[in-house]
């Protein structure tokens, strides 16, 4: 279907030459992009904007705006949305072109450095890249390691940060002339607009006390606790990074997450009792209130204890980790705390950093991870909010010591009755 041009060429041109208006260049550019988008956005439709046609496959669903940086300057480009799936140009998405500039630089470094030609070249024939020059590569690591570095050390200033995610990752590196491994240490958090963010990544030789201290010290320099306390810290049970949250980040609540939690407590039980103590401890999270939460642990361990005695004692040590998140408004049980929070994004950095394999040195771990988060930062600024600003006000309330509404504060006996029948 061919689209019918919105503007005239011709007259547009006319008028605006006549103008001579000093933005000409920008203001006629943002109008040509626009009508562009615009009759793209009336082909995948199946029809033009506004028109009844038997034809059409899908409907508009007003904009979204984007700065779009041309030579001109800075032109506002309002992207159609779309009722089903989305439309957003390939050339609009140049920042999300980072983690694989980051991606490019870490193999061409590798290459450089001697490292296994054969897994090079079969991580060059994955990327399809080939023939880049030590010029380039020092090109592309000078810009993309300034605004990594930026990035990592940008003012946290958008608190308070009422949840915070914290998790690392191992990774490979050549030191000293061998094989070594590093922990990258990851946290993120929900601001006060409710929208989650990357607030910071480090790396260490081991994921250790010290390590950890750094890390949040590091935040905390920066303006994590300026606006106001963190409430809760979710995380594997790591003594280091516990001791952490203890020693940075006073009236804290700590949250065992439960993705590690569950494996944890599958190593101390029967592999063929796994499938029914895993259902039992689903049950727990699926609770609708608080009441109802440490009701039904208690009927786990009921359960458990004639049967799997060691299960049974390793609940009960966990009872108040894994237990905390029900301190808070129902509404952010499942959202924050139903899974690790950073679950997604550690998988997105893997699919990235398996690729190489075997990292260079240490810039070169800083330069793709943190391209790779400051991506997902960038695309989590663009979702919908992560929590409601009426749940996060309740939430610091919990953290004020102020008493909860009412609907919070109180369980119908009524469905207590039947969760205890």
């Amino acid at each position: 279907m061919t689209a019918v041009p919105s503007i005239d060429p011709e007259r547009f041109l006319h008028e605006h030459l006549a103008q001579a208006s000093p933005d000409l260049m920008r203001d006629m550019l943002s109008t040509f992009v626009n009508a562009l988008l615009s009759a793209q956005a009336d082909g995948v439709c199946g029809a033009g904007y506004g028109l009844r046609d038997p034809d059409r496959t899908n409907q508009r669903n007003g904009y979204r705006h984007r700065d779009l940086d041309t030579r001109s300057g800075t032109i506002d480009v309002a992207i159609p949305k779309l009722r089903e799936g989305t439309l957003f140009p390939e050339w609009l998405l140049t920042r999300r072109r980072r983690a694989e500039a980051a991606l490019t630089s870490v193999v061409a470094t590798c290459y450089l450095l001697g490292v296994s030609t054969r897994r090079m070249d079969k991580s060059v024939q994955a990327l399809g890249i080939t023939g880049l020059s030590k010029s380039q590569v020092s090109e592309m690591a000078k810009d993309l390691d300034g605004q990594v570095e930026q990035f990592r050390t940008r003012p946290l200033d958008a608190g308070p940060y009422t949840f915070l995610a914290a998790d690392a990752l191992s990774m490979k590196v050549r030191e000293g002339g061998r094989v070594v491994k590093i922990a990258v240490m990851v946290a993120t958090g929900v601001n006060a607009d409710g929208y989650r963010e990357i607030l910071g990544v480090q790396t260490s030789s081991t994921e250790s006390g010290a390590g950890w201290l750094a890390f949040f010290r590091d935040l905390h320099a920066r303006g994590l606790t300026k606006a106001g306390k963190v409430a809760m810290v979710t995380s594997d049970a790591h003594q280091g990074l516990i001791e952490a949250v203890g020693a940075t980040l006073t009236g804290t609540s700590w949250q065992r997450c439960r993705t590690h939690y569950a494996a944890n407590l599958m190593s101390a039980t029967p592999k063929s009792s796994w499938p029914w103590v895993k259902t039992l401890l689903h049950s727990v999270y699926d609770q609708p209130d608080a009441p109802a939460v440490h009701a039904q642990f208690d009927r786990v361990i009921d359960a458990l204890t004639q049967k799997l005695p060691a299960v049974t004692a390793h609940l009960e040590a966990a009872r108040e980790d894994i237990l905390a998140f029900t301190a808070f408004p129902k509404e952010i049980w499942r959202q924050i705390w139903s899974n690790n929070p950073n679950e997604r994004l550690n998988r997105e950095i893997r699919r990235r950093t398996d690729v190489v394999g075997i990292f260079p040195n240490r810039d070169a771990v800083i330069r793709l991870v943190g391209a790779v988060l400051a991506e997902q930062h960038d695309e989590w600024t663009e979702m919908r909010r992560y929590l409601g600003l009426d749940v996060l006000t309740r939430a610091r309330a919990v953290l004020d010591n102020h008493p909860l509404p009412e609907k919070e504060a109180t369980t119908d006996p009524t469905t207590i009755g039947q969760l205890t029948a």
